[in-house]
């Protein structure tokens, strides 16, 4: 369940210097500061990795590998015929998605934690043969939703705990699907986001921190930690 892709020539450019200001804020910060601004860094390193729309929102309209992928995922999804869920955490990496199915006439649906209508939003998304895309924010998305009538799941960018991805591809895995489901983590090469995936496997609670921003276990990272994910 993973799809990794090449960054693009910007990003490969903007990261080496988001790396170096993540270990200059370490490195800076005070004693007894509650406030890490590496936190903050390492945020942007993982943003960078989706788009660089969520750094600056000027840069919207911008391509990245990330983007480029999925969409030509989601038009061969469509093309055969198929449906397809779409999980982030940023809800401003999925806007960025609906910018561009609205620019090309895509129908989808989509939900985050302000959505009201949910079930609405199901049923139209399971019954309508036009409505063949779901996007949902992972984490308002994961809880009392049957979405059979997917096939396909994409994961945007990674989440620490491998138990609320697959609770992300179980909306589409059931009661009453009959159907196989394919799921596809998206990751970008060379990134931040490999090294968290390096992390789950070994320290689940350093690779929490870094997804949460909490900043009590981001201050004390250890020095060979801090240089696996900046290298």
């Amino acid at each position: 369940m993973r799809d990794g892709f090449g960054a693009t020539p910007a990003l490969r450019r903007a990261a080496p210097a988001l790396s170096r200001g993540v270990a200059q804020a370490h490195r800076d910060r005070g004693p007894g500061e509650v406030q890490d601004p590496g936190a903050g860094a390492l945020l942007r390193l993982r943003q960078a990795a989706c788009h660089p729309g969520l750094l600056d929102p000027k840069r919207r309209g911008e391509p990245s590998a990330k983007l480029v992928t999925l969409l030509e995922q989601l038009r061969e999804v469509i093309d055969e015929g198929h449906k397809a869920l779409v999980f982030s955490q940023f809800t401003t990496l999925l806007g960025i998605v609906r910018d561009r199915l609205d620019g090309a006439r895509i129908v989808y649906e989509y939900l985050d934690g302000a959505t009201r209508d949910r079930q609405a939003r199901v049923e139209r998304f399971q019954n309508d043969p036009d409505c063949r895309l779901f996007l949902i924010s992972l984490k308002a998305g994961g809880l009392g939703l049957n979405l059979t009538a997917a096939e396909y799941v994409f994961l945007l960018d990674p989440w620490w705990n491998p138990a609320v991805e697959a609770q992300a591809v179980d909306r589409a895995h059931r009661i009453g699907q009959t159907r196989q489901v394919f799921a596809y983590r998206l990751i970008a090469r060379d990134t931040v986001e490999e090294k968290v995936l390096e992390l789950q496997k070994t320290k689940r609670d350093l690779a929490a921190a870094i997804i949460s921003q909490d900043n009590s276990l981001i201050r004390n990272l250890h020095r060979e930690d801090l240089e696996l994910l900046l290298s």
